[in-house]
């Protein structure tokens, strides 16, 4: 039997955040801001707290890949966020907010209070908090890795040859 025809126990989840950010995109785009996803947010407020950055620093201080910063800054980039400069050696390059990145700060800075308020309404109103159910699972997958997990579950399923 094909397993995908199955539900998908991540596509609810998928769904929730995609649409939790298209709500916040929303609002950006309601008080005239075009072109900024909720993703830039993160990034945008640090480099202003903390001035250039190279994706790498950036990275680590947001506790993000170094691909999807990477990713991330490009987009920014695009949008004539940020600036990217050649960094201490040939292979950096250094992140730094445009004047249009800048401006954007306090509103972002924000959002980003407002939203946080919103989750703890949500906490408050679900008989299961969002937070407290990510830091559960999140405990439990530190008791049994995930991996561990699936291989458990693939015990008897022999790879292909």
């Amino acid at each position: 039997m094909d397993p995908t025809v199955l539900p998908d126990p991540w596509h609810t989840l998928h769904e929730l955040l995609a649409a939790m950010d298209a709500e916040i995109e929303q609002v950006y785009v309601e008080r005239g801001i075009e072109g900024v996803r909720p993703r830039f947010a993160y990034p945008l407020i640090r480099l202003a707290h903390t001035g250039p950055l190279t994706i790498r620093e950036l990275a680590q201080s947001l506790g993000r890949s170094h691909s999807a910063i990477s990713q991330t800054v490009a987009a920014m980039r695009k949008e004539g966020l940020v600036t990217s400069e050649p960094g201490p050696d040939a292979r950096t390059r250094r992140i730094d907010l445009t004047e249009r990145g800048r401006s954007l700060v306090p509103f972002l800075e924000a959002e980003w209070r407002a939203t946080h308020q919103t989750v703890a309404e949500l906490d408050s109103e679900v008989p299961y908090a969002m937070t407290t159910v990510v830091e559960e699972v999140r405990r439990a997958l530190e008791r049994r890795p995930m991996r561990e997990r699936i291989l458990h579950h693939l015990a008897d399923s022999d790879p292909p040859r």
